[in-house]
């Protein structure tokens, strides 16, 4: 009982217990909240590539398509044994491209600035999927990342009305212009009235967030916003590959954008243009023929079991190449795993550094304290019990520097970005710029068993660096301690 007495009223009394409290605190909220941040970001990275990919990926390097049919693929793969295991299906293509298109840089401080007549051309690779939108929304990672929530709910290429207007007021037919005579039309009868610019129909097209705009800040507010150089109604001519036996052929088609995705992942929004998959196989001379399967399961955990059924059907392992999401982007999703990993390991040389104050503390209180220890040990205290003061000691700073560090983290976290919206006024400069990430706000993802492995990690810190001065008191023998004293 004495030695929690002991311990109790040093902690109370001691101001250098102060300083161990505080250092182990700092390391453990350091800890705690750059976890939770890094975890968010890993975390928003994972879900994004899940939703993105699919769960199941049938895909192939040939850029004329699969030799089967998408019908045929997919039958095949709903009669194996691994069709049970499987919620939806779809077919798409996915080929590189090039992009031309004319940009209307926004300029507020110009009074003369016409979004029409202040255009550049700009040529540019993107990379051209086209998708069925129904199917593709049914695999997920499609429609829920359209910034038109109309389209959200009923995912298509079709453009809106305003959207229709402005591509009419961009292109707009010539006064004289006349449905061509067809052969054999009749002499006696009037040629085609001239035709009504409501009749054409333009192909639709989703482009990528960051294709469509870019992050500045606005001369009147002051603010970051989204200054959008293509709007729903420009046109975008897309130059891509088409079939050929022995060669590359390059097909080119006119598109109209439809609508935005935004996924708030760089690669995607500032890469990816989507179009409509019949259309897309019609252009390139593959009709009803696609590069990639994109399969979504009715349980991911049986994944492994689905890629191994599907690589026994599709034999040929250079014509059909079979991934979960997960080894599709393998290397990304471990160098984020080794980040965190040497990132905490650098981050615990902190609490490293308050186990080694403690040790220098606590070697100052046993040599201040060796009066006191052969008073105890005359009294019939044992070495164990002297020792176990000292790592009790150890032990309860440890324990109130890592509680009142876990909660001063989880308290940072919990508020991050109003901390973040608070210095970047105090500064002048935004800590967490938006022109970078595509991210409203900080992410962040308190892990329950991640708080409580680094809540022991830097209590047997403590602990342990009070070892050594416990040992130096164990050891002193009572006479020698009153004699120096």
């Amino acid at each position: 009982m004495y030695k929690i007495l002991l311990c109790w009223r040093y902690l109370r009394t001691r101001f250098l217990a102060v300083v161990c409290i505080v250092s182990v605190m700092l390391g453990v909220a350091t800890l705690v909240v750059v976890n939770s941040v890094m975890s968010g970001f890993s975390t928003k990275l994972k879900d994004r590539l899940h939703g993105l990919l699919s769960d199941v990926v049938v895909e192939t390097p040939n850029y004329n398509g699969f030799p089967l049919t998408d019908e045929e693929m997919m039958r095949m793969i709903r009669q194996s044994p691994a069709g049970e295991h499987i919620e939806a299906m779809t077919p798409t293509i996915e080929v590189v491209a090039m992009a031309n298109f004319e940009m209307a840089y926004r300029n507020d401080q110009d009074p003369g600035y016409s979004p029409i007549a202040d255009r550049q051309k700009v040529t540019r690779p993107i990379r051209l999927v086209g998708v069925d939108p129904k199917g593709r929304a049914a695999i997920g990672g499609f429609a829920e990342f359209l910034t038109d929530p109309k389209r959200r709910e009923q995912p298509s290429f079709d453009l809106s009305p305003v959207s229709r207007a402005m591509f009419e007021r961009q292109n707009p037919l010539p006064p004289n212009f006349l449905l061509p005579v067809p052969e054999g039309w009749p002499a006696n009868v009037p040629p085609p009235e001239e035709t009504p610019a409501g009749t054409r129909e333009p192909k639709g097209a989703i482009v990528g967030f960051a294709i469509a705009s870019y992050r500045d800040t606005n001369t009147k507010t002051g603010k970051i916003e989204d200054m959008y150089v293509l709007q729903p109604g420009d046109t975008i001519d897309i130059l891509t590959v088409g079939a050929g036996k022995r060669e590359i052929q390059p097909v080119f088609s006119p598109f109209v954008v439809a609508g935005y995705i935004k996924t708030e992942m760089a690669e995607y929004d500032s890469n990816y243009v989507f179009v409509p998959l019949d259309y897309l196989q019609q252009i390139r001379g593959t009709p009803g023929r696609s590069t990639h399967i994109q399969i979504k399961l009715k349980d991911y955990a049986q994944s492994k079991f689905v890629v191994a059924e599907l690589k026994k059907i599709f034999r040929d392992t250079y014509t059909y190449q079979i991934f979960t999401w997960e080894e599709k982007q393998g290397a990304l999703l471990a160098a984020i795993d080794i980040e965190r990993g040497i990132l905490n390991l650098l981050l615990f040389m902190i609490i490293g550094v308050a186990g080694f104050s403690i040790l220098a503390i606590f070697s100052m209180i046993v040599v201040e304290k060796t009066r006191d220890i052969g008073i105890l040990k005359s009294l019939g205290a044992s070495n164990r019990g002297v020792m176990m003061i000292f790592l009790g000691y150890g032990l309860l700073l440890g324990v109130v520097g890592s509680g009142l560090g876990t909660l001063l983290g989880l308290l940072i976290t919990d508020n991050i970005n109003v901390i973040e919206a608070w210095l970047s006024m105090i500064t002048g400069k935004e800590i967490f710029d938006r022109k970078v990430y595509y991210f409203d706000e900080i992410p962040t993802d308190v892990r329950p068993w991640n708080v409580i492995w680094l809540n022991i990690g830097a209590i047997s810190i403590a602990a342990s660096f009070s070892v050594i001065p416990a040992l130096r008191a164990a050891l002193l023998k009572p006479v020698q301690a009153l004699r120096f004293e």
